[in-house]
């Protein structure tokens, strides 16, 4: 939905998004529905869009397996460069698909993923917790769709463009409000 209005996808490709994700961040972080502890999986590309999430009640190698498979079906390639924490589960999962791209992981190189989980810490620190694993991967794979749509990189681009951009992204929103 937010492809159209990106900055770096208007650069003499046509609107094709070809290479867009590079590099892909993973990470988990827990949350806690109807008090039990579910696993947030999700993955961000280099620029911090979320590719793709998943909630699971463990935190092991199927599930890291669980979200890679369903990260290269939806993206159609693998990336350049995996990017984790040091969680085994992922090593695991990355030696199971035979990727032949680099696996990164580090302490703090995988800040990327780790920003994403804010709003959904924000949203738990009001209390506003989730009523089932379904309730809570609709609502963030939403968010993130709403997010990927109006993540712009301001840095990169100029103020007017900018605005540009933004109402762009309003008026897409707007009709994706009145058609639903």
């Amino acid at each position: 939905m937010g492809a159209e209005v990106r900055p770096d996808d208007c650069d003499g490709c046509g609107g094709a998004v070809l290479a867009r994700a590079i590099d892909w961040h993973l990470d988990e972080m827990a949350i806690r529905i109807v008090g039990v502890r579910m696993y947030l999986w999700r993955a961000v590309d280099h620029e911090g869009e979320v590719l793709d999430m998943l909630v699971h009640r463990r935190r092991d190698s199927r599930a890291a397996l669980r979200l890679m498979r369903k990260l290269l079906r939806k993206q159609g390639f693998a990336p350049k460069l995996l990017v984790t924490d040091k969680l085994r589960s992922y090593a695991s999962a990355f030696r199971r698909l035979r990727l032949s791209c680099p696996h990164e992981q580090g302490l703090r190189s995988n800040n990327r993923a780790e920003n994403s989980h804010q709003p959904v810490r924000r949203r738990e620190r009001k209390m506003q917790r989730f009523k089932s694993a379904r309730s809570a991967q609709r609502f963030l794979s939403m968010h993130a769709a709403v997010h990927n749509t109006f993540n712009l990189l301001r840095h990169l681009v100029s103020r007017s463009t900018l605005q540009t951009f933004r109402a762009e992204a309003a008026s897409e929103w707007r009709n994706a409000v009145a058609a639903a």
